[in-house]
């Protein structure tokens, strides 16, 4: 999850809010994707979560990373809670999980030798510590009592908050993990039309990428355990959305939804204020209980932004939110599938020609098929392989007309990070499937043999 915001200026009215927004509009020239994937870190002789400090830990990790690879220290008091180095940011989640956010690069070739770079980089120090690493959506035996809570003042407002909303919160924050990627617009057209997109299309995302078929150490009977907790978070932050679908939707008609999204935190002088289910409308007029007769910083605002969770969020780019974590030669097949969809408009309008029709219950019918039967689902006469077929095919298009060659000059275009999608495709399976298969069979229900298989 995100660092503090550090956008300066105070807001002196409030359309300095959908400003901000706008603000992320960028020629076509200067796109860029910012990938971003979490894992989950654990010891190999007790096969459980690290902890945060300690001879075998995150901050262990974290020094390793600072003193061998020249990354900087991100503190929080007197601990320190992330890195950052060249635009990149490395940064913990609420459990332990580590998370690369990484810089703003022009090519998928880019970003996936940066992901490849950090991640030879962790190893080299885990493997010292005898600590190991795993891409799955959701923690697959660990109970939640199990998991470290890392020291940061966000997530202790975070979680206490997630015992008054939902019932599954406390779950998403400690025990899931996720790869995600972050794409500009244009203009405030371009940003509706990606946006619909992005959200209709999320299902197919979930079903592609579905990694998490075990929780508590049993069968969950979904192939995305992620995505069904994240149906039972805080309605009023997360889902697909229907407004965005409205005719008339804009940044305006985001920032009027951002505004009525419950406040979790402000951030002042290195400390998280509680501000849980506090308005930010009230902070506008210096109401806010919290900070009475202050008015906000920009930076609240855009802090406020990182605590709305939807399929596909908006801050000053659009991030895409949809897939459980994975195998480390899959995390590039995500940057590059939307890539192709998002960064070429015949592409995005082939996209939209796909959802356009579809209604508010048709896309929430689509999620549930998408995290309970993976690529098998369907809905009515929508088989969701067919539709993820379709859309890989989109996106290959598109990152062909994008042509954007590697440095070494041995490709001329991004498609080839689409073959493991082509792959699941022809074998009719995803990641899901195939970790079923094995606990079924080889692994003879044996749950900690994923470890052994699947860990970087």
């Amino acid at each position: 999850m995100s660092i503090p915001q550090t956008v300066s200026g105070r807001v002196e009215n409030r359309n300095q809010l959908t400003e901000y927004l706008a603000s992320g509009c960028k020629l076509k020239s200067d796109w860029r994707i910012g990938t971003e994937h979490e894992k989950f870190g654990y010891c190999k002789e007790t096969l459980l979560p690290i902890p945060y400090s300690g001879n075998r830990s995150i901050l262990a990790i974290l020094k390793g990373l600072e003193n061998e690879y020249g990354w900087k220290p991100v503190k929080e008091k007197n601990n320190t809670i992330g890195l950052s180095k060249n635009g990149a940011n490395v940064s913990l989640e609420p459990g332990g999980a580590l998370e690369l956010s990484g810089a703003q690069l022009k090519t998928v070739f880019q970003t996936c030798d940066e992901v490849n770079e950090h991640l030879l980089e962790v190893k080299s120090i885990a493997d010292k510590l005898n600590i190991g690493f795993i891409g799955l959506g959701a923690a697959p035996h660990w109970k939640h009592d199990e998991m470290p809570m890392m020291p940061k003042g966000r997530y202790k407002l975070m979680s206490e908050y997630m015992d008054k909303v939902g019932t599954m919160g406390k779950s998403m924050m400690f025990r899931t993990c996720t790869v995600q990627v972050n794409l500009d617009y244009s203009s405030e057209s371009d940003m509706v039309q990606k946006m619909r997109v992005a959200l209709a299309l999320q299902p197919i995302v979930t079903a592609l990428f579905s990694n998490s078929p075990f929780f508590d150490g049993k069968v969950t009977g979904h192939k995305s355990w992620r995505s069904r907790i994240w149906r039972n978070l805080d309605p009023q932050r997360t889902g697909l959305l229907p407004f965005v679908f409205n005719e008339g939707f804009g940044f305006e008609e985001w920032t009027e939804y951002a505004l009525d999204v419950p406040m979790y935190f402000v951030y002042r002088n290195g400390n998280y204020i509680n501000a849980l289910g506090q308005s930010f409308r009230d902070f506008l007029k210096g109401r806010l209980p919290s900070l009475p007769g202050e008015l906000p910083k920009i930076s609240d605002w855009a802090d406020h932004l990182t605590t709305i969770f939807p399929e596909a969020r908006l801050k000053k780019f659009i991030e895409m939110r949809g897939a459980d974590a994975g195998q480390w030669h899959r995390l590039c097949a995500l940057p590059a599938l939307w890539v192709g969809i998002c960064y070429d408009q015949s592409s995005l309008d082939a996209a939209w020609d796909i959802v356009k029709s579809w209604d508010e219950n048709k896309r929430e019918n689509l999620r549930v098929a998408a995290a309970k039967d993976g690529l098998n689902g369907s809905v009515g006469n929508i088989r969701l392989i067919e539709l993820a077929k379709e859309t890989i095919q989109i996106s290959e298009n598109g990152l062909k007309k994008r042509a954007q060659a590697s440095s070494n000059g041995l490709y001329s275009d991004e498609s080839l990070f689409l073959d493991s999608l082509k792959e699941n495709i022809e074998k009719r399976k995803s990641s899901a499937d195939e970790l079923l298969e094995k606990y079924h069979g080889s692994w003879n229900r044996d749950l900690t043999k994923i470890f052994e298989e699947y860990s970087y």
